[in-house]
């Protein structure tokens, strides 16, 4: 009999943890498709629908302030280490997403501004580059939702590509630039669009990075690839 209210209190801090990480993916789950909403509204050059992309990163900061509170809480009732590790990753990979649904706004601003010049080819470059970043948090946050430390490995190491990608994109523009006056201010949009997207990936490669820390505490990571060249692109 004794050991009854101790068993409910593990199975009442149990379901919290669960309770949490789904909230925690169903803020993933919105942030990525604030992302891919901010791409399709670029395509289609549509600024009531960015408009209303930009309005919906509201959501996400409320609910990146609710799970960060529910998890402080859950640290008050004395877990064990690992418990705690869980925790602080919760709050580093919840901040990770907010930042995310903050540049998927910044893309859905942005594009009304591009609208006001004439369509560009690039856009589709520009598509491509979130497609890969939009894949990058779905698998990051498929591995958060496993505890899954190798493929978190694997998705940190994916950044590479990314950063490649995004190297061409902006020396592209660059190029297109220099080749036409008239293509400096629409195209120093698609720049800055480019570079939050860019960011993304950094994020969803700090929620990896958290995930090792919330399975392996602090065993060092492996090295990793970066391909951002545009500090030094010519």
């Amino acid at each position: 009999m004794s050991t009854q209210p101790h068993d409910h209190i593990v199975k009442s801090y149990d379901e919290e943890r669960r309770r949490i990480q789904g909230d925690v993916l169903r803020m993933g789950e919105m942030a990525t498709a604030q992302l891919e909403a901010a791409l399709d509204v670029v395509e289609r050059r549509d600024d009531r629908a960015a408009e209303r992309i930009i309005g919906n990163d509201e959501e996400i900061d409320t609910l990146e302030r609710t799970i960060s509170h529910d998890a402080m809480t859950l640290a008050l009732r004395g877990p064990l280490a690992r418990d705690l590790r869980e925790i602080l990753a919760t709050l580093r990979v919840v901040s990770d997403i907010e930042r995310i649904g903050d540049y998927a706004a910044n893309v859905a601003k942005r594009s009304i501004a591009l609208n006001l010049a004439p369509p560009l080819p690039h856009t589709r470059g520009l598509h491509a580059l979130g497609a890969i970043a939009a894949q990058q948090v779905r698998d990051v946050l498929e591995a958060y939702r496993d505890n899954d430390a190798d493929l978190a490995l694997k998705i940190r190491a994916r950044d590479a590509d990314l950063d490649a990608q995004y190297t061409g994109l902006f020396r592209e523009l660059l190029t297109y630039m220099m080749e036409d006056a008239r293509a400096i201010t629409p195209c120093t949009h698609l720049l800055f669009m480019a570079k939050n997207i860019e960011r993304i990936g950094d994020h969803a490669t700090n929620i990896a990075e958290n995930i090792w820390f919330q399975v392996h505490g602090e065993e060092p990571l492996p090295p990793r690839e970066k391909r951002d060249e545009t500090n030094t692109a010519a």
